[in-house]
């Protein structure tokens, strides 16, 4: 069975995620993750994450640290390529999520484009070689299809590149080939047609979201050997706090946006009571979901990486779990 540890760091931070970030503060982000490491440190890139800037300052920061390719390991979730960003022109793609980027960034993903973003990822990464690969986003991919021709021509394309990241794994250049999305469904329809070594499950296994169909799932895909990671667990930042919940702005005055508040303020209130960090539960639930191997973690704080590492062995009480069931916040009890 493919293994990694129960802590991977996120990097959608190095890319400027809400918030431009100067080099400093990003180094010591990603230096912090290498002494919190238990073992080999493991970071989840792509190149969607600052339109390649979150590759560029994780490749020049361990250039900084001195360390060799071996002494760490890279996923590079792939299928966003860069492109220049048009003289007094916003990036196109994720419109107002990414602050003060100087590129931009387009969509590849078939046989041919999967390689490219590979290799312009290895060159952004000044070197340092991903072993973990994946199509990113096929789920965002499919849901742009204008027709259901286009949708069977995109799914198509999906696994073309999946034929392209197995003539990587065989060649030696990669060792485990996965998939990351944010709509599970999607990986339950891509799974049966090509070989998985990981699933990185994003935005849809957390506190405040979590079905049975994709808990059966998951637990499926453990059974299979194949290592399963929950990511983004905050629901982009909302549960904890953030005006964003799954990238998308939280407007209070929708219906949709008064009920996620709604939700959130008797979270905050239970977690108050019994003297519990809101961080501190949503880690401990999506990480403790049967089938769960491993969390993924993203921070804009240095000295967070470190409370990262402490969230993931605290210890929450049963009766907390039953106090969220009874205020009808959760539909699972772990």
């Amino acid at each position: 069975m493919f293994k990694l540890p129960r802590l991977i760091y996120g990097t959608s931070s190095l890319g400027n995620l809400y918030e431009a970030l100067d080099f400093a503060t990003k180094h010591e982000i990603v230096k912090s993750c290498i002494q919190q490491s238990e073992g080999i440190p493991v970071f989840d890139c792509a190149g969607k994450y600052g339109a390649g800037l979150a590759l560029e300052t994780l490749g020049q920061s361990l250039k900084q640290l001195d360390l060799k390719n071996e002494e760490i390991l890279i996923s590079n979730k792939l299928g966003w390529y860069r492109v220049p960003l048009a003289e007094g022109d916003e990036p196109h793609f994720e419109k107002g999520v990414w602050k003060d980027i100087q590129h931009d960034a387009i969509q590849k993903i078939s046989h041919q484009g999967i390689l490219e973003c590979f290799y312009q990822g290895n060159d952004l990464l000044g070197g340092f070689i991903p072993q973990m690969v994946s199509v990113h986003d096929p789920d965002e991919y499919l849901a742009a299809a204008d027709s259901i021709k286009d949708e069977e021509h995109r799914f198509k394309k999906i696994l073309q590149a999946y034929e392209a990241l197995n003539e990587l794994k065989a060649k030696g250049e990669v060792h485990s080939v996965g998939i990351g999305a944010k709509n599970w469904r999607v990986i339950q329809r891509i799974s049966p047609f090509i070989r998985l070594d990981w699933v990185m499950i994003a935005n849809s296994l957390t506190v405040h979201h979590h079905p049975k169909e994709l808990r059966n799932f998951i637990l499926d895909l453990h059974h299979k050997g194949i290592h399963v990671i929950n990511s983004a667990v905050f629901n982009g930042g909302f549960l904890i706090g953030s005006d964003y919940y799954n990238y998308c702005y939280v407007d209070k005055a929708s219906e949709e946006g008064r009920k996620l508040h709604q939700w959130r303020a008797l979270f905050f209130d239970l977690c108050k009571k019994h003297k519990l960090q809101p961080a501190a539960v949503c880690v401990h639930f999506g990480l403790r979901i049967p089938g769960i191997d491993s969390i993924a973690l993203n921070t804009s704080k240095p000295h967070h990486v470190e409370r990262n590492r402490m969230l993931i062995n605290e210890s929450i009480q049963a009766s907390f779990w039953k106090d969220l069931r009874e205020a009808g916040l959760i539909e699972y009890v772990l």
